[in-house]
Protein backbone atom coordinates (compact mmCIF):
# COMPACT_ATOMS: atom_id res chain seq x y z
CA UNK A 1 0.00 0.00 0.00
CA UNK A 2 1.68 3.34 -0.90
CA UNK A 3 1.54 6.17 1.62
CA UNK A 4 1.73 9.80 0.15
CA UNK A 5 3.21 12.73 2.73
CA UNK A 6 3.29 16.00 1.83
CA UNK A 7 4.75 18.66 4.47
CA UNK A 8 2.56 21.26 4.34
CA UNK A 9 5.22 22.85 6.78
CA UNK A 10 8.81 22.32 8.03
CA UNK A 11 8.94 25.24 10.41
CA UNK A 12 9.49 25.39 14.42
CA UNK A 13 6.67 27.59 16.48
CA UNK A 14 7.53 30.85 15.06
CA UNK A 15 8.24 29.97 11.60
CA UNK A 16 10.53 31.14 9.22
CA UNK A 17 11.32 33.86 8.64
CA UNK A 18 11.04 34.94 12.03
CA UNK A 19 8.86 38.44 12.25
CA UNK A 20 11.36 41.50 12.57
CA UNK A 21 14.37 38.82 12.34
CA UNK A 22 17.21 40.37 9.56
CA UNK A 23 19.31 37.26 10.03
CA UNK A 24 20.62 35.44 6.63
CA UNK A 25 18.25 32.34 6.52
CA UNK A 26 14.92 35.28 7.43
CA UNK A 27 16.50 37.63 4.40
CA UNK A 28 16.46 34.60 2.09
CA UNK A 29 14.70 33.99 -1.16
CA UNK A 30 15.30 31.09 -1.55
CA UNK A 31 11.69 28.96 -1.02
CA UNK A 32 13.20 26.42 0.84
CA UNK A 33 14.00 28.62 3.39
CA UNK A 34 10.23 29.49 3.89
CA UNK A 35 8.87 27.58 6.44
CA UNK A 36 5.21 27.57 7.69
CA UNK A 37 4.09 25.63 11.01
CA UNK A 38 5.47 21.76 10.90
CA UNK A 39 2.26 19.38 9.74
CA UNK A 40 1.92 16.77 7.25
CA UNK A 41 -0.65 15.69 5.01
CA UNK A 42 -0.90 11.76 4.51
CA UNK A 43 -2.86 10.30 1.66
CA UNK A 44 -3.07 6.14 2.56
CA UNK A 45 -5.74 3.77 1.33
CA UNK A 46 -8.13 6.80 -0.64
CA UNK A 47 -7.95 8.47 3.09
CA UNK A 48 -6.75 12.17 3.21
CA UNK A 49 -5.01 12.62 7.25
CA UNK A 50 -3.62 15.28 8.51
CA UNK A 51 -1.11 15.42 11.69
CA UNK A 52 -1.64 18.84 13.36
CA UNK A 53 -3.48 22.11 12.60
CA UNK A 54 -1.34 24.87 13.30
CA UNK A 55 -1.89 28.97 13.12
CA UNK A 56 -0.84 28.25 9.41
CA UNK A 57 -3.37 25.35 8.50
CA UNK A 58 -5.68 27.20 6.33
CA UNK A 59 -2.53 28.57 3.87
CA UNK A 60 -0.96 24.83 3.93
CA UNK A 61 -4.71 23.04 3.23
CA UNK A 62 -4.67 25.99 0.12
CA UNK A 63 -1.43 25.26 -0.79
CA UNK A 64 -1.58 21.87 -1.02
CA UNK A 65 -4.89 22.00 -3.21
CA UNK A 66 -6.80 20.11 -0.04
CA UNK A 67 -10.45 19.03 -1.16
CA UNK A 68 -11.20 16.60 1.68
CA UNK A 69 -9.78 16.01 5.26
CA UNK A 70 -10.78 12.39 6.76
CA UNK A 71 -8.91 12.86 9.86
CA UNK A 72 -6.78 15.46 11.92
CA UNK A 73 -4.79 13.72 14.57
CA UNK A 74 -2.73 15.56 16.52
CA UNK A 75 0.41 15.64 18.96
CA UNK A 76 0.21 17.52 21.44
CA UNK A 77 -1.57 20.57 22.79
CA UNK A 78 1.11 23.39 21.77
CA UNK A 79 -0.45 26.25 19.71
CA UNK A 80 1.68 26.10 17.04
CA UNK A 81 0.27 22.58 16.65
CA UNK A 82 -3.20 23.18 17.31
CA UNK A 83 -4.46 27.44 17.05
CA UNK A 84 -5.37 26.44 13.61
CA UNK A 85 -8.10 23.88 14.23
CA UNK A 86 -11.59 25.88 13.47
CA UNK A 87 -10.72 26.28 9.96
CA UNK A 88 -11.86 22.89 9.72
CA UNK A 89 -15.34 24.36 9.04
CA UNK A 90 -14.38 25.11 5.19
CA UNK A 91 -14.22 20.49 5.40
CA UNK A 92 -17.41 20.82 6.83
CA UNK A 93 -19.36 22.54 4.48
CA UNK A 94 -17.36 20.74 1.33
CA UNK A 95 -17.52 16.93 2.82
CA UNK A 96 -20.94 17.75 4.36
CA UNK A 97 -19.48 15.74 7.46
CA UNK A 98 -18.34 16.73 10.99
CA UNK A 99 -14.17 16.19 10.93
CA UNK A 100 -12.73 13.07 13.01
CA UNK A 101 -10.32 14.40 15.37
CA UNK A 102 -7.84 12.14 17.08
CA UNK A 103 -6.11 13.35 20.50
CA UNK A 104 -5.16 11.78 23.73
CA UNK A 105 -7.12 13.34 26.58
CA UNK A 106 -5.03 15.83 27.42
CA UNK A 107 -4.79 17.29 24.25
CA UNK A 108 -8.29 17.09 24.32
CA UNK A 109 -8.75 18.78 27.31
CA UNK A 110 -6.71 21.68 25.64
CA UNK A 111 -9.05 21.84 22.99
CA UNK A 112 -12.07 22.16 25.28
CA UNK A 113 -10.10 25.34 26.40
CA UNK A 114 -9.37 26.90 23.65
CA UNK A 115 -12.40 26.12 21.41
CA UNK A 116 -15.13 26.09 24.01
CA UNK A 117 -17.53 27.80 21.45
CA UNK A 118 -17.20 24.31 19.87
CA UNK A 119 -18.05 21.93 22.99
CA UNK A 120 -20.89 24.32 24.35
CA UNK A 121 -24.41 23.21 24.71
CA UNK A 122 -25.56 25.95 22.72
CA UNK A 123 -24.24 25.31 19.28
CA UNK A 124 -23.74 28.68 17.46
CA UNK A 125 -24.33 28.35 13.10
CA UNK A 126 -21.23 27.63 11.33
CA UNK A 127 -19.01 26.23 14.62
CA UNK A 128 -16.78 23.70 13.60
CA UNK A 129 -18.09 20.04 13.36
CA UNK A 130 -15.96 17.47 15.12
CA UNK A 131 -16.22 14.17 16.27
CA UNK A 132 -13.71 13.19 18.98
CA UNK A 133 -11.67 10.16 19.21
CA UNK A 134 -9.43 8.93 22.73
CA UNK A 135 -5.57 8.22 21.35
CA UNK A 136 -4.51 5.76 24.28
CA UNK A 137 -0.52 6.13 24.49
CA UNK A 138 -0.14 2.29 24.40
CA UNK A 139 -2.50 1.06 21.53
CA UNK A 140 -2.98 1.51 18.15
CA UNK A 141 -6.37 2.99 16.79
CA UNK A 142 -7.64 2.35 13.20
CA UNK A 143 -9.06 5.85 10.74
CA UNK A 144 -11.56 4.07 9.00
CA UNK A 145 -9.64 0.87 7.54
CA UNK A 146 -5.81 2.78 8.17
CA UNK A 147 -3.78 1.59 11.31
CA UNK A 148 -1.95 3.81 12.97
CA UNK A 149 1.05 3.14 16.40
CA UNK A 150 1.15 6.26 17.82
CA UNK A 151 4.65 6.36 19.71
CA UNK A 152 5.32 8.62 23.02
CA UNK A 153 8.05 10.71 23.05
CA UNK A 154 8.92 13.61 25.53
CA UNK A 155 9.24 17.15 24.98
CA UNK A 156 11.33 18.07 27.69
CA UNK A 157 8.73 16.71 29.98
CA UNK A 158 5.86 17.46 28.11
CA UNK A 159 4.24 13.82 26.97
CA UNK A 160 3.98 14.58 22.99
CA UNK A 161 3.07 11.20 20.31
CA UNK A 162 4.43 10.74 17.14
CA UNK A 163 2.45 7.82 14.74
CA UNK A 164 3.47 5.26 12.36
CA UNK A 165 1.24 4.32 9.30
CA UNK A 166 2.57 1.29 8.14
CA UNK A 167 6.44 2.09 7.09
CA UNK A 168 6.08 5.62 7.65
CA UNK A 169 6.67 7.27 10.94
CA UNK A 170 6.42 11.13 12.08
CA UNK A 171 7.64 12.49 15.31
CA UNK A 172 7.94 15.92 16.05
CA UNK A 173 8.94 18.55 19.21
CA UNK A 174 10.52 15.49 20.61
CA UNK A 175 14.48 15.02 22.78
CA UNK A 176 13.91 12.04 24.36
CA UNK A 177 12.69 8.75 22.89
CA UNK A 178 12.69 5.58 25.55
CA UNK A 179 14.06 1.92 24.57
CA UNK A 180 10.55 0.56 24.09
CA UNK A 181 9.06 3.55 22.12
CA UNK A 182 12.23 2.87 19.86
CA UNK A 183 11.21 -0.62 18.93
CA UNK A 184 7.47 0.40 17.52
CA UNK A 185 10.15 2.97 14.97
CA UNK A 186 12.17 -0.08 14.08
CA UNK A 187 11.81 -1.59 10.29
CA UNK A 188 10.11 1.90 9.17
CA UNK A 189 11.42 2.53 5.31
CA UNK A 190 11.07 6.73 6.23
CA UNK A 191 11.35 8.70 9.02
CA UNK A 192 10.61 12.20 9.74
CA UNK A 193 11.88 13.45 12.92
CA UNK A 194 12.77 17.04 14.77
CA UNK A 195 16.22 19.05 14.26
CA UNK A 196 15.46 22.39 15.43
CA UNK A 197 19.72 23.73 15.11
CA UNK A 198 22.58 22.99 16.09
CA UNK A 199 23.29 23.83 19.40
CA UNK A 200 21.60 21.53 22.27
CA UNK A 201 17.74 22.81 23.42
CA UNK A 202 16.66 21.79 25.89
CA UNK A 203 13.12 20.58 24.49
CA UNK A 204 14.14 19.62 20.88
CA UNK A 205 17.00 17.31 19.08
CA UNK A 206 19.75 19.06 17.44
CA UNK A 207 20.28 18.42 13.85
CA UNK A 208 23.32 16.00 15.43
CA UNK A 209 21.02 14.48 18.34
CA UNK A 210 18.65 13.53 15.38
CA UNK A 211 21.28 11.88 12.90
CA UNK A 212 22.17 10.33 15.92
CA UNK A 213 18.74 8.44 16.36
CA UNK A 214 17.87 7.84 12.62
CA UNK A 215 21.23 6.19 12.54
CA UNK A 216 20.70 4.30 15.58
CA UNK A 217 17.31 2.56 14.17
CA UNK A 218 18.66 2.48 10.85
CA UNK A 219 16.37 3.96 8.95
CA UNK A 220 17.35 4.18 5.42
CA UNK A 221 15.57 7.38 4.57
CA UNK A 222 15.11 10.22 7.20
CA UNK A 223 13.76 13.60 7.33
CA UNK A 224 14.59 16.51 9.32
CA UNK A 225 11.89 19.11 10.36
CA UNK A 226 10.49 21.67 13.04
CA UNK A 227 13.61 23.66 11.60
CA UNK A 228 14.42 26.44 13.08
CA UNK A 229 16.59 29.50 11.37
CA UNK A 230 19.04 28.93 13.73
CA UNK A 231 20.07 25.53 11.53
CA UNK A 232 21.32 27.49 8.99
CA UNK A 233 20.13 28.26 4.86
CA UNK A 234 18.78 25.08 3.54
CA UNK A 235 21.41 24.28 0.45
CA UNK A 236 24.23 25.09 3.11
CA UNK A 237 23.34 22.33 5.68
CA UNK A 238 21.37 20.04 2.60
CA UNK A 239 25.41 19.75 1.25
CA UNK A 240 26.48 18.18 4.59
CA UNK A 241 24.14 15.33 5.13
CA UNK A 242 25.23 11.69 4.24
CA UNK A 243 22.86 9.96 1.30
CA UNK A 244 19.48 9.28 2.87
CA UNK A 245 19.64 11.99 5.36
CA UNK A 246 17.11 15.20 4.22
CA UNK A 247 16.32 18.46 5.00
CA UNK A 248 12.42 18.40 4.67
CA UNK A 249 10.67 21.40 3.12
CA UNK A 250 7.35 22.84 2.68
CA UNK A 251 5.47 21.45 -0.34
CA UNK A 252 7.81 18.27 -0.44
CA UNK A 253 6.10 15.33 -1.79
CA UNK A 254 7.50 11.83 -0.96
CA UNK A 255 5.85 8.70 -1.43
CA UNK A 256 6.67 5.34 1.08
CA UNK A 257 5.44 1.95 -0.56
Amino acid sequence: MKTKVTFTGTGTSQGVPLIACRCTVCLSEDLHDKRLRSSVKIEVDGLDIVIDSGPDFRQQMLRCGAEKLDALIFTHEHKDHIAGMDDIRAFNYINKKAVDVYATLQVQAALQREYQYIFTEFRYPGIPEIKLHTIKNNEDFNVERVKITPIEVLHYKLPVLGFRINDFTYITDANFISESEKQKIKGSKVLVLNALRKEKHISHYTLEEAMAIADELEIPEVYFTHISHQLGLHKDVSATLPEGRYLAYDGLEITVD
